[in-house]
């Protein structure tokens, strides 16, 4: 019978009381074998309370195979251990061989396991970015690219900031920081991200060579470039976990069911709403949202400079009146609201980058309200041109008389009299009438206007109105059609058996009525009237 926990105190308590099994067993009432049995397992280290570990056959074997584990550092396979012990002369099981070898790895990983620090930040301290790919959006040309998510984050108030970029060169990473910093409101002591070629020229001895260029541009706003240690999720845990957090969101997936991008300025504004989201809803560490933890925390950043950094973005260009900067003496267009300033270009690949610092522009346009970005930001990006071949982005001129498919566009009326804005007053079935009439030189414009306005004062506005624009669309400018289609419509008619008389619809009344005649039999010597020669005279057959 098993003895309970107390039991064996006592037994146990005895025996060092009487030094003797047999005096010890009758002062605990049990035999003096179960005195000797708990006594011998408490000297030799084993557990007494428990189950007794028997003598196995392979434990004479376990220090050679311990040896053999920490020799390999815990990676020697089972089969090559069990291999080497039956030439030692072991005769078990293999699998008693695979037991033994996993207790002795399990021993040496714990012997060896790599100790893991909590990142501990202080305010202002640290700044994390990495580079993630984003999805794929039309480009210049209208074919779908490859862009990029340049990913930064606050380590002591967890605020975060995505950008989407073409490409991550050395000139558009300077702009992401800048654009990054300004939208923090200041610079933290140190920038933490990964060994690239953008950051890190080469490893010497293991000690990573800084590019000068970035250094320059750290040096500028006051902040020191440093670098993660390979495979280590201290220094580089938040700049992943915040590019993985962006992906999972931002790029399209069956997991998140967001649809594909149009346009790179749609990726933009994702990016922004992504960023106001995750900034304002409390993070789980702190119990506070990042953009009231930055508010404390933009006290221990360092003022920003002025002008950003241009070392690395290319040369400078001034856009001309016409929106154009030149460039290998071919035009290249910009969007609105950069006329008369300075912009910065330079040649990526076959492309053209155009950059602009949002902050330097006097008035935001709707362009840049659309970015909702500050500081560097590209601006337009062209196909590299052959001088007399200029690349003009309709899109950069919304407002132009020129339609995007270089047609003309359609007229917008505005009313420079007071019987104009009366008219145009009425609807924008008014404004069809208008375009459609001028454009097809309808007579007494102004008059039929007038009486617009007047059938509008009996009837109401916007029966006039709808009427105006079924005219306008069917192509009925005459003195009385407007009247017409009023009444037609309050007698109940609909416009959707509107009929426009063009090329495909003809007015000339059909013979169908005729097929109800019959060809009746005429009498003998009755001449048809087809039988008549020009001058009626009968013709004989």
């Amino acid at each position: 019978m098993k003895k309970s926990d107390r039991e064996i105190m006592e037994i146990l308590e005895a025996f060092d009381a009487t030094g003797c099994a047999h005096s010890a067993a009758r002062l605990a009432c049990v035999d003096a074998k179960t005195v000797r049995s708990y006594v011998a397992a408490r000297d030799a280290g084993r557990p007494v309370s428990g189950p007794g570990r028997r003598e196995r056959i392979i434990d004479r074997y376990l220090p050679k195979i311990e040896e053999w584990v920490d020799r390999s550092e815990g990676a020697i396979r089972a089969d090559k251990v069990h291999e080497r012990l039956v030439v030692l002369g072991f005769d078990g099981d293999e699998r008693t061989t695979r037991r033994a070898v996993a207790e002795a790895k399990a021993r040496w990983r714990a012997g060896h396991r790599r100790t893991y620090r909590p990142w501990i930040a202080e305010p202002g301290m640290w700044l994390q970015f990495d580079w993630g790919w984003g999805p794929r959006v039309p480009g210049a040309d209208g074919a779908a690219r490859a862009t990029l998510l340049f990913c930064a984050w606050l380590a002591w108030s967890r605020f975060r900031v995505v950008i989407p970029t073409w490409d991550r060169t050395l000139p558009t990473l300077i702009a992401c920081l800048d654009a990054t910093l300004r939208r923090l409101g200041g610079a933290p002591t140190y920038a933490l991200t990964d060994n690239e070629k953008t950051v890190t020229v080469e490893h010497v001895a293991g000690i990573p060579v800084r590019h000068p260029d970035l250094v320059a541009a750290g040096r500028h706003y006051g902040m020191a470039v440093h670098t993660c240690v390979p495979f280590d999720p201290e220094s580089k845990g938040g700049a992943e976990a915040t590019v993985r957090i962006a992906k999972a969101d931002l790029v399209p997936t069956e997991a998140n069911l967001r649809a594909e991008y149009v346009s790179f300025a749609e990726l933009a504004t994702a990016c922004n709403s992504f960023c106001e989201h995750v900034n304002t809803r409390p993070h789980r560490e702190t119990a506070r949202s990042p953009a009231a933890s930055l508010d404390v925390e933009r006290h221990r950043l360092h003022t920003l400079p002025g002008a950003p950094h241009t070392l690395a973005l290319g040369t400078t260009r001034a856009v001309n009146t016409d929106q154009t900067i030149r460039f290998g003496s071919v035009r290249y267009s910009t969007p609105p609201g950069l006329v008369g300033e300075q912009v910065w270009v330079r040649a990526d690949g076959d492309e053209l980058v155009v950059v602009a610092d949002l902050n330097a522009v006097p008035v935001r346009t709707a362009w840049a309200e659309a970015q909702g970005a500050v500081g560097l930001v590209e601006v337009a990006r062209h196909r590299l041109s052959t001088p007399g071949r200029p690349r003009i982005d309709p899109g950069h001129y919304p407002d132009h008389p020129q339609a995007p498919d270089g047609g003309p566009r359609t007229p917008r009326p505005r009313a420079t009299t007071p019987a104009e804005k009366v008219f145009l007053a009425l609807g924008p079935g008014a404004h069809a009438w208008l375009v459609e009439a001028a454009a097809v030189g309808a007579q007494r414009v102004r008059a039929k206007m007038a009486d617009a306005v007047e059938l509008a004062a009996l009837v109401g506005a916007p029966a006039v109105d709808a009427a105006l624009g079924i005219a306008a669309a069917a192509g009925r400018f005459a003195e009385a059609d407007l009247l017409a289609i009023v009444e037609h419509r309050a007698a109940g008619a609909s416009g959707a058996d509107l009929v426009i008389a063009d090329e495909t619809h003809s007015v000339q009344p059909g013979t169908a009525s005729w097929a109800g005649f019959t060809t009746t039999a005429r009498p003998s010597g009755q001449t048809e009237p087809d039988e008549l020669d020009l001058t009626g005279e009968e013709v004989t057959p």
